[in-house]
């Protein structure tokens, strides 16, 4: 028996690992399997044996992607918070999870273009936002029993409210700098955003005014920028 089919385990690893960088970098229809092989240090055949060819590495790639975030939020541990401090918890955790996982953006960014063609394939991913979902609404009812949130909205609603607000300002940060004139990537850009986000999310819940949220002198360095024409 050859070593790649005792560790059966570690070389599918490394074989998703090197796919999805493979994809990040090329997208679907640019990506090569001999690249992907290459990175893992395997072969087609040792590939095509873990694995699957292209579509099925693609699918497993998404699947794994997925299935790392949701592991992940899993142990923000929100059902033991204030429901205020969970939710800017969920805010942060999503902000900074794109930010260390960019080729999570890319990845959803290639989906889409096919019409989450693969994904509407996987009953795995579907399974996975089941329980995230539930975490999610459960804190949002705590919230509304306390008194500390004024209504009861779809938790899938406030999710991809969230998870919007961090992806369309990380995914157009190139563009949007060069607009506003402001490096949107610069470590004090990306404080001002969270807290931002933070107290967006948390006024329109609260009912309270956004401005009893914000931490960043936002006014001021705002105020020193150029703005557009």
């Amino acid at each position: 028996m050859q070593k790649w089919q005792r560790d059966p385990e570690g070389m599918r690893l490394r074989i998703l690992e090197a796919a999805k960088q493979e994809f990040a970098a090329h997208g679907l229809a640019g990506a090569r399997v001999d690249r992907i092989a290459a990175k893992a240090g395997a072969n087609k055949r040792m590939l095509y044996y873990h694995v699957g060819k292209k579509d099925e590495l693609y699918l497993a790639v998404l699947e794994g992607a997925y299935e790392k975030i949701r592991v992940e939020e899993r142990g923000l541990d929100l059902e033991h918070l204030d429901p205020p401090r969970a939710i800017e918890r969920l805010i942060d955790f999503t902000w900074n999870y794109f930010l260390r996982n960019p080729e999570f953006l890319a990845l959803l960014n290639t989906e889409n273009l096919v019409g989450a063609r693969h994904l509407k394939r996987s009953t795995k991913v579907k399974s996975m936002h089941s329980p995230f979902v539930e975490m999610i609404r459960t804190v949002v009812r705590r919230g509304v029993e306390s008194g500390d949130f004024v209504v009861a909205v779809d938790p899938v609603q406030l999710y991809i409210s969230i998870a919007a607000l961090c992806f369309f300002y990380l995914s157009n940060s190139a563009t949007l700098s060069v607009i506003f004139g402001r490096d949107l990537l610069k470590e004090e850009a990306r404080d001002e955003r969270l807290d931002h986000m933070v107290a967006l999310v948390l006024a329109a819940l609260t009912g309270k005014s956004f401005a009893a949220f914000g931490k960043s002198k936002a006014a001021g360095s705002c105020a020193a920028e150029q703005q557009p024409a």
